[in-house]
């Protein structure tokens, strides 16, 4: 078994010929907590939709379990997903089921388990989140960080090899924040399973990420440890690990020249 579960190799990919990644290569160690993180609108959910298979790049590689990924048929994309899992940033549960059978439906879709051991299946999984009190609610019952927990059953219900973590923490308080870092380290360690986590919580994220890489202008701006990513020498790493802005703010979007834009919309009105 290799060390690495998820191999990027010199990947670059066009949206609508505004180009998103060049040539990066990054490195997902089997068994351990990998953060992306960087700047919003620079690509970071986009990269989980390549893992996963919906995307697929014009250029490089994406190894996961040793099958690249662009290259596999839809049979073998579909049967290869199932080793891996994802938890949306608004949890996606269906609207119409309760908690128990949002967490059940990927053992009815994808497993021969007779209903008495998937019951039992499902209730663990449950227990293992807390929510075993709430399986008969609906998600419209359910709190911001309830619904973030019933997600994160539902994605460990096929014991997967890789869960992708898109802006987990986003919207939650403090509190509840912290709970579910907790809990997402101590499912990891418990299942022994690979988590990539995409979040703009640096605090949180560096607190329990085994290794982080940073991503910023189409490239890997920065990739290291907590430590490592603390003492690095980059003035860009050092701004958004401490959330420095610079005078001129640094998420504008690219624009034509202001003074242009100006005299043309003079002129319109004339």
């Amino acid at each position: 078994m290799k060390k690495n579960i998820v191999e990027i190799k010199n990947l670059s990919f066009s949206y609508k010929n505004l180009l998103i990644f060049d040539n990066i290569s990054i490195s997902i160690p089997r068994g351990k907590i990998t953060a992306i993180m960087g700047p919003s609108g620079i690509g970071k959910s986009t990269l989980l939709r390549l893992v996963g298979g919906q995307l697929r790049p014009q250029h490089g590689e994406i190894w996961f379990n040793d099958k690249n990924i662009p290259a596999l048929s839809r049979s073998c994309l579909y049967k290869t997903r199932k080793k891996m899992s994802m938890l949306f940033q608004a949890g996606a549960l269906f609207t119409d089921l309760n908690v128990f059978d949002n967490v059940a439906w990927p053992l009815r879709e994808h497993s021969y388990l007779p209903v008495p051991l998937l019951e039992s299946a499902v209730i663990m999984k449950l227990e293992s989140v807390g929510l075993r009190g709430a399986a008969h609610l609906k998600p419209s019952e359910l709190s911001g960080g309830m619904i973030r927990r019933a997600a994160l059953a539902r994605a460990i219900a096929l014991e997967p090899d890789l869960i992708m973590f898109d802006e987990p923490f986003v919207g939650q308080d403090p509190v509840t924040m912290s709970a579910l870092v907790k809990l997402i380290k101590e499912l990891q360690h418990s299942l022994n399973i690979t988590c990539i986590i995409v979040s703009h919580d640096v605090l949180e994220v560096l607190n329990i990420a085994d290794y982080t890489y940073i991503l910023d202008d189409k490239i890997v701006l920065a990739q290291g440890t907590t430590l490592e990513l603390h003492t690095h020498h980059n003035i860009r790493v050092h701004k958004f690990i401490n959330g420095i802005t610079d005078e001129r703010m640094s998420c504008a979007f690219h624009s034509r020249d202001y003074l242009k834009d100006l005299i043309g919309s003079r002129k319109g009105i004339e």
